[in-house]
């Protein structure tokens, strides 16, 4: 068993006792399967409730990755892509699953991405409305459109892959550009826990559900085992949507097990409690690595924190900490990241600083 201390992810641990207690409690219940149960029902109300939707679908599936590329296939006809920053998860790190399903991911350049983070360090991973439009305007005015891949929706995350939030003034220009063009805003909410509790956002999930057309509320990553909770906000387009859910390897048989923990984490403000523990840390954090003289690569608002350190420091820390390795800064230093998570506590914020 790895000893050392680890910050490298925010899904390393289990569940909250909170849902444990609840499968235990269910444990040998008779429950129909493929999300048409109680809990289901139940869990998508709570979260229809809370977003202020009350027409929209809500789905339970299996994972981010199924998720990103189920939605993504019911959004868009053979012959379209979709638009996503450069960084964007579906882009970097999702191992072409989009593509795999037929589908181009068009890469907008990123806002920050020359690295000035003095500059653009609370936009690095963010698409600006302006390229955005700049994009759509440009295919639409090539006359030779009608042979290239269409954009046909956009894609964004919040938190970003760098741990960066859109204000709520960005999302209504990015969403009244979609709605100009007539395409679909899509959200990956893989960590909203802990965007929504940020204490530097203006951006309420209410919010969210009034400007995007599809979004997820991640579980994965906030306090369940496993699952991810979809909302088409408007109602779902697509004319059958289990069987395209099942035919992307996202629909779970006991899928009561997705219901039975959104249900849990939407009682009494669960979700964004686990979510307002893990900002609580990584502020902690946060200020004991720049007390530390640790340089900060950016200045994320969010659970992860990514540090430069140079790459003889970085030999000794593999000895004691587990952390994620993100990218070449230049020779002689590397970005890595430290994640806190609904479970961390602030012992292990202060265990890590020791090690440090």
């Amino acid at each position: 068993m790895d000893k050392r201390i680890s910050f490298s992810s925010d899904y390393t641990k289990g569940a909250h006792p909170r849902i444990l207690e609840r499968m235990t409690e269910t444990n040998f219940e008779q429950i129909d399967g493929y999300g048409t149960d109680e809990y289901c029902k139940s869990a998508a109300e709570k979260i229809k409730t809370a977003c202020g939707t009350p027409d929209a679908d809500v789905f339970f599936l299996v994972g981010g990755t199924q998720t990103n590329q189920t939605i993504i296939d019911m959004l868009l006809t053979p012959y379209e892509g979709i638009v996503a920053a450069s960084t964007g998860h579906i882009a970097a790190h999702e191992a072409g699953a989009i593509e795999h399903a037929g589908h181009k991911v068009i890469t907008l350049s990123n806002r920050g991405e020359e690295k000035d983070t003095e500059k653009y360090g609370s936009d690095i991973g963010k698409i600006a409305a302006a390229d955005l439009k700049k994009l759509l305007k440009d295919f639409y005015d090539d006359s030779n459109h009608e042979h290239m891949v269409f954009p046909g929706a956009v894609y964004v995350s919040h938190p970003t892959e760098y741990g960066t939030l859109y204000t709520k003034k960005e999302l209504e220009n990015i969403s009244q550009i979609c709605k100009e063009y007539k395409i679909p805003l899509f959200l990956d909410g893989a960590r909203l826990g802990y965007g929504l509790m940020s204490k530097r956002t203006d951006v309420s999930l209410k919010d969210i559900a009034s400007l995007v057309d599809v979004f997820y509320i991640g579980g994965t990553k906030v306090g369940a085992l496993f699952g991810e909770a979809v909302v088409f906000t408007k109602g779902v387009t697509t004319k059958h949507p289990i069987p395209v859910i099942k035919q992307h390897g996202a629909l779970l048989a006991k899928g009561w097990l997705l219901g039975l923990q959104f249900d849990t984490l939407f009682t009494d403000d669960l979700y964004f409690e686990l979510g307002r523990n893990a900002i609580e840390t990584a502020e902690l954090l946060k200020d004991g690595l720049k007390k530390k003289g640790y340089e900060i690569f950016l200045d994320s608002p969010t659970n992860q924190q990514f540090v430069i350190v140079s790459n003889e420091k970085l030999k000794e820390l593999d000895k004691n900490v587990r952390y994620g390795f993100w990218e070449k800064y230049d020779d002689n230093h590397t970005v890595i990241r430290f994640a806190t998570d609904w479970a961390t506590q602030k012992a292990d914020v202060e265990r890590l600083l020791e090690l440090l």
